[in-house]
């Protein structure tokens, strides 16, 4: 079969399982922009790294001035901007937020993340984040940020390693597996190829209904191999 004939199955194959067909960011063959909403020490650590593969990123927050800071500590691939700057410059968007503000963060940048890659890896905690997250956590995380972010290509990742962990992963490359969830198979094939430049290999462990084990105190949480990532997702429901 030639190109042109592969191409025009594999869309036909898309369209026949109802999947989206807007353009991705071809993550494994050029750097791409990547705009950072909430920019602690998850948001931090994870765009530090990509900064340094080569990757333009915005960082943002509640606080410009550290995001200035930041930037200028990062070089010429980092800046800083408002969160509505940072979903606007970026091809990818990852949002890394205490989950209380979900709610208003996908209501004001809800046309900026419309059919883009959006990277999830906020997590609801009770304690912190109040009924929002006891809403959550009984509908099951994925599924809760798929409904507060609504038009996102929504890849929940990230979610149950220490920031400080995520910052080391480069050193023994693929050692360590990132459990995925999603809905939508080309943004994880973009995110995937953004895990891998972290250090982790990425396992896509199903759709945005098994996000609720993405979470700390999770049998997927902690570092794990590939292997076991699989083995335990393989019993859950």
């Amino acid at each position: 079969m030639n190109r042109r004939a592969f191409v025009k199955a594999a869309a036909i194959t898309l369209i026949a399982g109802g999947l989206p067909l807007p353009a991705l960011p071809q993550a494994g063959s050029r750097k791409m922009k990547i705009g950072i909403v909430g920019s602690g020490q998850v948001g931090g650590t994870l765009g530090g790294v990509w900064v340094r593969a080569g990757h333009e990123v915005m960082f943002s927050s509640l606080d410009l001035d550290h995001d200035k800071a930041l930037a200028a500590k990062l070089g010429a691939k980092a800046r800083a901007g408002t969160p509505r700057e940072a979903a606007a410059f970026g091809e990818v968007v990852m949002i890394s937020v205490p989950y209380r503000a979900l709610p208003e963060i996908g209501k004001s940048l809800a046309g900026l993340i419309k059919g883009k890659v959006v990277i999830d890896t906020c997590n609801p905690f009770v304690g912190r984040d109040g009924e929002i997250a006891t809403w959550a956590r009984e509908k099951g995380a994925g599924l809760a940020s798929a409904e507060l972010l609504p038009g996102a290509r929504l890849v929940r990742a990230f979610n149950a390693i220490g920031a400080s962990q995520m910052g080391e992963a480069h050193k023994e490359p693929g050692r360590v597996g990132m459990p995925l969830a999603s809905d939508d198979a080309g943004a994880i094939a973009v995110a995937s190829t953004l895990v891998r430049e972290i250090g982790y290999e990425p396992v896509p462990i199903g759709g945005l209904a098994m996000g609720k084990h993405l979470m700390p105190g999770t049998a997927l949480s902690g570092e794990h191999s590939p292997a076991e990532i699989r083995r335990i997702a393989a019993t859950l429901k």
